[in-house]
């Protein structure tokens, strides 16, 4: 297993191209299975979770061809089996998106609840009742939900509390079922806009979209095309805070400011001076460091919770006092503890984090808990003094595509080591 190795100190300054995103391309791959010839996806992200779902496919007897730059052409005509089995589901929740794809166009679907989930307390239980709503019948046993249907029928389905995933698993049910379903109270994420663009694109009718409105009207089958996916929002979010909490002067191609709009205006308010185009954005700091801001995090269009644990490491060199609130998800502010042994003073209560920041961080050894906590750990040694050991990186690799080549091109002395 290896580590991150970081020095800190180093003001960022440079260019780099953000990679396309995560969390769009996971069900854009299982959108694949809805078509009768083959689905090519360009920008793919070179990431671990994107070669679990590519394993799972192949498991189901896909074929999933690896060309240049990590374009995928997936060809749903050699399936074999519609399960997905816990050895692989456990790693990544998002492997339940596969179900609604695989019972509206084969009739069936074998897949394993995700690790360590209560039914009854997670969001997958939005997705069967979205899916029994539209006629399939599903049963919980063994640890596995299996679900069988004729042809889907369209229904109307409210997602209460709001679910990404359940919104983009149902609207990809319902372009084969037969009628009209409405999603109301969708999530309105641009990974849920950029799906609903590719399945368009295979022949589906959806309108609205990025609204918490959709309208699916059922086709009788999906084809293949090229679709090249979106790039990375929280990629781009992140390399900003870095640039902006070194100081520093970064520009970041092949992104688009119309999908950060509420992180732009957070680092605008810590003091950056930020100038963006079609496909770029450029931040620069002119050396200063950042003021404390106070964030909440929401559904989009508001801040983004995937980048609260970065503004948290942010604050936690700013001037000032700042509070982070976060309404999204429970128990996610394991980083806080981590970034308390660098010497980040912050105190946490209930679901928010009280930040005042101090002059300088201490290089530690730390450990990464989570996805975004351990961007945050990285942030934060990006500016501690002496080095900072990141153990557990395995969970960077999962969400950033060779994150210690972008953050050296940038200036940072960042390597990877083993453990």
């Amino acid at each position: 297993m290896n580590r991150l190795s970081i020095e800190g100190g180093t003001r960022l300054d440079g260019q780099i191209r953000i990679s396309g995103a995560k969390n769009a391309t996971l069900p854009i791959l299982a959108a694949a299975l809805l078509a009768d010839s083959p689905l090519t996806v360009g920008n793919v992200p070179h990431l671990h979770d994107v070669t679990t779902t590519v394993t799972l496919l192949r498991r189901m007897g896909v074929e999933v061809t690896v060309g240049e730059r990590m374009q995928l052409e997936i060809d749903p005509g050699t399936l074999k089996e519609c399960i997905a089995p816990y050895d692989l589901v456990r790693t990544m929740r998002a492997s339940i998106l596969v179900l609604g794809p695989l019972l509206a166009h084969f009739g069936e679907a074998d897949v394993s609840l995700p690790g360590g989930c209560a039914i009854g307390s997670r969001p997958v239980d939005l997705h069967l009742q979205g899916l029994r709503a539209m006629g399939a019948d599903i049963v919980v046993d063994n640890g596995y939900i299996q679900a069988r249907c004729g042809r889907l029928r369209g229904a109307q389905i409210l997602m209460s509390p709001v679910s990404v995933t359940g919104t983009e698993n149902l609207m990809m049910a319902a372009t084969l079922a037969e009628g009209e379903t409405t999603i109301e109270n969708a999530a309105r994420e641009p990974e849920v806009v950029d799906l609903a663009k590719c399945l368009n694109q295979m022949g589906a009718k959806i309108e609205g979209a990025g609204s918490d409105l959709i309208r699916i009207t059922g086709v009788k089958r999906l084809g293949g095309t090229h679709y090249d996916v979106l790039p990375d929002r929280i990629e781009t979010g992140t390399y900003l805070v870095a640039g902006a909490l070194t100081g520093g002067h970064v520009r970041l191609k092949q992104t688009r400011a119309d999908m950060v709009q509420s992180i732009i205006e957070k680092l605008q308010e810590a003091g950056a001076e930020i100038t963006s185009d079609q496909d770029w954005i450029e931040l620069d700091m002119k050396g200063r460091r950042p003021l404390a801001v106070s964030v909440h995090t929401a559904p989009y269009p508001e801040f983004p919770t995937d980048m609260q644990a970065q503004f948290t490491a942010l604050n936690a060199i700013a001037k000032g006092a700042g509070v982070v609130t976060e309404t999204v998800f429970e128990n996610r502010f394991m980083h806080v503890q981590e970034l308390a042994r660098m010497g980040a003073d912050l105190q946490l209560e209930g679901n928010t984090v009280f930040t005042r920041g101090v002059a300088g961080l201490k290089g530690a050894p730390v450990m990464a808990t989570d996805l975004r906590a351990s961007a945050s750990l990285v942030l934060a040694g990006l500016v501690a003094e002496g080095e900072t050991l990141v153990d557990r990186i395995y969970h960077i690799d999962r969400g950033y595509e060779c994150i210690e080549e972008k953050l050296s091109q940038l200036g940072a002395h960042i390597r990877r080591i083993p453990a």
